[in-house]
Order: C-alpha cells, then sequence, then structure tokens
C-alpha cells in the first residue's frame, strides 16, 4: 500500500471522529454519532494492519511485516470477550466507572507503546522523539494510576472522602519535583533505568494527585485524566509518525479539557479548589441567627390532588432518582399529567447524576421524549409560571446556600431558582443534611398552600 493511501484511510478515521463529536453534542444526533465514532475506531484499528512507516534517513516508505499477527488478533479478542459484556451489562448508574476504567487502560496504552518504541529506536531516537515520549510516560501513567483510585472511589472499594494526611501538599510537590528530575534525567542520559524510574514514579504521582478528591468532584477528575489521556495519545501520534494519533488525541484533549471547564463551573468549583481543595478547607461558620420553619409532610393523594390542579409542572431529577432506578415511573406520571393537559418539563443541571448528559441518558432509557428535557438555564427563567415543582433525588441542585459565597466550599451544585414557584414537592431519599437545608429554606406555605 502507499503511504498517500494509508494517509488517506487515516484522514478518512480523523474525520469520522470529528463528525461523531458533532453528532454527540445533541440528543437526537448522539446515537448516530456514536455510531460513526465506532466506525471510525474500526477503520483505524484495521488500519494498523497496512501501516506503511515512513521515509526516515534515506530508505524508503515500507510496510511493515506482521510477524506477530496471531498475538495482535489474540489482544483483538481477549479485548472484545472483555469489553463487549462489560459494556452491555453496566448500569447506567455505574456508567462513570466504566468511563474511568476505559480512560486509565487508554492511559496506560499509550504509556506502554511510548516506552516499547523509545527501546525500539535506542540510541538513534531524535531529541524530539525523546521529549515526546517522557512526555507521554508522565501523562499515561498518571492518567492510568489516578484513573484505577477514581473507579475504586465511585464503586466505593475504599472511601469516598477526601484522603489528606500531614504534609501531604508537601508529598505531592515533591513527588512531583522528582518525576520532572527524572524527565531531564531521561533526556540526557537516556537508557532503561532512568525511564522505568519515571514511570513508577508517574504512576505513585497519579495516586496522590487523585487521593484528596471528594466522591462528588471524581467525575471532574475523570474529565480532566480523560483530556490527558488524550494528550499522550497526540503525543505517543508523533513518536509513531502517526497522523491519525495525532488527529484522534488532540480531539480526546482538547473536548476533555473543555469539559472539565465546563463541570467545575456547573459544580461551581475552580478546578484548583476541586483537585487540592482538602488541604485548605476550613469549618464553615453557621449563623445562629438562622429561622427555623417547619415543612409539612403529605402523602400520595396530596401530591395527586396537586398535580391535578396544576397547569405546569416542572421535574427536578438527580442521582437518587437514578438509584433508585425510578425514570420509568416517573415518565409514566408524566405522560399522566400531559393526558390531563398539564405542561410537563424536566429541568437538568449540567452534571445530574454523576457526569454531563448522564440523566439526558437515564430519562431517555425511558423514552423520554427530548423536547422535554430542558437545560436549568433554560427552566430557571419559567418558574414564574410554574405551578409544583417536584425535585426526586436532587436536594443538593437546589440548596439555596449556594447563592451565599461563605457557603460555596459546601455545596457542590449551583443553586436552581425555585422561589418563585406555587408548590415545592421535595423527595429527600434518605439524605438527612441535604433534607435539613431544604427544610431551612422553605416555609410550610410554599409547599401546601391552596392554589390562588
Amino acid at each position: 500500500m502507499s503511504t498517500n493511501l494509508y494517509s488517506l484511510i487515516g484522514l478518512a478515521a480523523g474525520v469520522a471522529f470529528i463528525l461523531a463529536l458533532k453528532g454527540l453534542s445533541h440528543p437526537k444526533t448522539a446515537r448516530r454519532g456514536n455510531l460513526i465514532g465506532a466506525a471510525g475506531a474500526t477503520v483505524a484499528t484495521l488500519s494498523v494492519f497496512l501501516y506503511v512507516t515512513p521515509p526516515r534517513d534515506g530508505s524508503a516508505a515500507h510496510s511493515l511485516p506482521l510477524n506477530h499477527l496471531w498475538l495482535i488478533l489474540g489482544a483483538i479478542a481477549v479485548g472484545l470477550i472483555v469489553g463487549v459484556p462489560a459494556a452491555r451489562k453496566v448500569e447506567m448508574t455505574q456508567m462513570p466507572q466504566l468511563v474511568a476504567l476505559f480512560n486509565g487502560v487508554g492511559g496506560g496504552a499509550a504509556a506502554l507503546v511510548a516506552i516499547v518504541e523509545y527501546l525500539h529506536l535506542g540510541s538513534g531516537a531524535t531529541t524530539a522523539e525523546v521529549i515526546f515520549t517522557v512526555f507521554t510516560v508522565i501523562v499515561g501513567c498518571v492518567s492510568f494510576s489516578g484513573s484505577i483510585i477514581t473507579f475504586m472511589k465511585l464503586q466505593e472499594l475504599m472511601t469516598t472522602r477526601p484522603v489528606v494526611f500531614p504534609g501531604g501538599r508537601f508529598v505531592i510537590a515533591g513527588t512531583l519535583v522528582a518525576v520532572l528530575g527524572s524527565a531531564v534525567w531521561v533526556v540526557n542520559a537516556l537508557g532503561t533505568s532512568p525511564l522505568m524510574v519515571l514511570a513508577v514514579l508517574s504512576l505513585l504521582f497519579g495516586v496522590l494527585f487523585v487521593l484528596p478528591v471528594g466522591g462528588a468532584d471524581v467525575p471532574i477528575v475523570i474529565s480532566l485524566l480523560n483530556a490527558f489521556t488524550g494528550l499522550t495519545v497526540a503525543a505517543s501520534g508523533y513518536v509513531l509518525s502517526s497522523t491519525l494519533l495525532i488527529i484522534a488525541g488532540t480531539l480526546v484533549g482538547a473536548s476533555g479539557t473543555i469539559l472539565t471547564r465546563l463541570m467545575a463551573e456547573a459544580m461551581g468549583r475552580s478546578l484548583f479548589g476541586t483537585l487540592f481543595g482538602a488541604f485548605t478547607a476550613k469549618p464553615q461558620e453557621v449563623s445562629g441567627s438562622a429561622e427555623e420553619r417547619p415543612v409539612r409532610s403529605g402523602s400520595a393523594d396530596d401530591v395527586a390532588i396537586l398535580l391535578n390542579y396544576a397547569r405546569r409542572v416542572v421535574i427536578v431529577p438527580g442521582f437518587g432518582l437514578a438509584v433508585a432506578q425510578a425514570q420509568h415511573t416517573v415518565r409514566e406520571l408524566a405522560d399522566l399529567m400531559i393526558s390531563k393537559g398539564i405542561d410537563v418539563a424536566y429541568g437538568i443541571h449540567p452534571v445530574a447524576g454523576r457526569m454531563p448528559g448522564h440523566m439526558n441518558v437515564l430519562l431517555a432509557e425511558a423514552n423520554v421524549p427530548y423536547d422535554q428535557l430542558a437545560e436549568m438555564d433554560e427552566v430557571n427563567p419559567t418558574f414564574g409560571q410554574t405551578d409544583v415543582a417536584i425535585v426526586i433525588g436532587a436536594n443538593d441542585v437546589v440548596n439555596p446556600a449556594a447563592q451565599d459565597p461563605r457557603f460555596s466550599k459546601c455545596v457542590a451544585f449551583s443553586y436552581r431558582k425555585f422561589h418563585s414557584h406555587r408548590y415545592f414537592i421535595h423527595d429527600t431519599h434518605g439524605s438527612r443534611s441535604a433534607e435539613y437545608q431544604c427544610r431551612q429554606s422553605l416555609s410550610s406555605d410554599d409547599f401546601w398552600n391552596a392554589r390562588k
């Protein structure tokens, strides 16, 4: 195969990745975008067997002999046997864990490929190739070990609380300095031993990097590590002279960076505060002048009466709904209200569930129409015309303390403006602290006053 034809195949796969990202930007085209991306990944995988080495040191381009074909096919078979059942059987509530694992595997694979290519090039490697190899090993190892810790936190195989210890900041800083020093060592001295030391220190730094992050902030770290993995793939593409890897890695790195920023903003946190806030957190002072206001509990019949007389209802789902697998029941309730002529909308917080789009997928699984889904910024101005707001497993989304900068470190999600609706139905789903905060913010009149 000619070099030009191989490059065109890589370009076609790269275009497929770009079209996939475009399709994934909207729920109506997300499925098609996913299929296009899968097709591009298939083409990219098959193109490996047609790989053509670029001209180097006066030698002409030529195809590589497939000396290890059966090992390659065996590795692909193992990946299919493990990956397909895992992706099909995983519950939607555990999707972030799966993303963390896949992301970690990608980062580790990029680091291993860079190490193997470094050993293959030997003393013939250029300074630029060594620098890109070092970068790939560092970021790939950090992404791998960090992703494993995020998986363990989300799966509750370890504590979900921030893990801090005396002098933790200095230990992390010292490890980072050691990683950078080892990188300089590798570039100057070359050799296998410095590279292995660099890989081990990078793995250690990845663990220390994620340990101080609390469970609620872990999805942000997953997105950040995903961006890291993209950068490692792009860097390994330079080492391997693969335009396809450079395109794919750059797309993943750029989209992961943008997603990380959007998630941090949606949760009212800075990225630095998310990663290292546990070391600088201080106990918040609670004002003793807060007004104690009662909350009335109601039965299902009470709620049914309220909904029966409503003209517009906004449903605010959260992760509690996902855990309870209540999306189908909520859709049935919404369908019943719509049949009675009630206007129903779903107010979706940017990070409802655990990751952006997580709640949209859960509701789509229950066949909720896309036109009923509204983002927080879209639904907030409509609460003046809303008769009933139903919050299901989303206590932190409606916490009014988020409006107060003094409590911004304690509240994960931005405040949704519910002050202008007529009724507020709140399901605490067993979260006593969030229940207390919401009871402090709502008076009994807000709950059950007769409709005006």
